[in-house]
């Protein structure tokens, strides 16, 4: 072996690693988008009907804490609007994210960024106003991951917004990514507990006020460990050695695996019977 193709094996491995950590990174976006756009067509199919007929309290057919309340005009817009703009954020979110959409139709990438960023914060305020004001929660301390979840998308959403503005495009992007991850805290939520619920054959640690340890648990890492490993994700994918690469590519397929889980569950549990 010559001199030159030894010391080019090292940099060609390195370049495999990436590959193959970009793929896996891709492979996950494309799992978690199917299952967001299933939940859409959830939100769509659950609530649409009984909305453009004016039966707004068939919104609690789903099984609701809290979906329509009688004499309370506030908070049934507050929920109205919650769910429905719900809608808008998941497709713009994906369409965010898609490299195609963003080199090819950059001003349509900035107009539904802006709109992207206003709906996050709406909807962010509004749970939060659910959460507290209105009364939506079963337990206060499960609650209380809500509102960590509010306080990251609030600031997420903003600096996101601030480096746009700044043209530091590299770290725009990155404070995106973190942002799509937290913007679905909810939807997170819904699937680690059902995704729960399948490996465990029912309830373990659960209770139906959501205070058990298990549900403690989920309220806070169903957003903060996808967060943890995007940063790890980003560190490998900056990294000049082949094998952190390698040992988050294996992470990301685990996380594929759970993304998978979950959408399946919560469709079977949770969304399929709404159809």
């Amino acid at each position: 072996m010559s001199m030159a193709a030894a010391e080019a094996l090292p940099g060609q491995g390195v370049s495999l690693a990436h590959k193959v950590l970009k793929s896996t990174g891709v492979l996950w976006f494309l799992v978690a988008t199917a299952g967001q756009w299933i939940f859409v067509y959830y939100i769509l199919a659950a609530y649409g009907p009984s909305t453009l007929s004016g039966n707004f309290a068939a919104w609690d057919d789903t099984g609701l804490i809290s979906g329509y309340v009688e004499n309370d005009l506030v908070g049934n817009l507050f929920f109205a609007s919650h769910v429905f703009l719900a809608v808008f954020m998941t497709a713009a979110a994906t369409l965010q994210l898609t490299p195609p959409v963003r080199k090819r139709f950059p001003t349509f990438h900035r107009w539904t960024g802006r709109s992207f960023i206003v709906i996050a914060l709406i909807l962010a305020l509004g749970g939060f106003y659910m959460t507290w004001g209105r009364g939506v929660r079963l337990s206060d301390i499960g609650a209380l991951g809500v509102s960590l979840n509010t306080v990251l998308i609030v600031s997420f959403s903003l600096l996101t917004l601030y480096f746009a503005m700044r043209r530091k495009i590299n770290i725009h992007r990155r404070w995106a990514m973190r942002t799509f991850i937290v913007v679905h805290g909810v939807w997170f939520f819904r699937l680690s507990l059902m995704g729960w619920f399948v490996l465990n054959q029912g309830p373990n640690g659960n209770t139906r006020m959501l205070d058990g340890p298990a549900d403690i648990t989920i309220s806070f890492a169903c957003y903060l460990v996808p967060l943890l490993i995007l940063e790890l994700y980003q560190r490998a994918a900056d990294s000049r050695q082949a094998r952190p690469k390698w040992v988050m590519s294996g992470v990301i397929l685990l996380a594929v695996a759970a993304t998978g889980l979950g959408v399946f569950a919560a469709y079977m549990m949770m969304w399929s019977p709404h159809f």
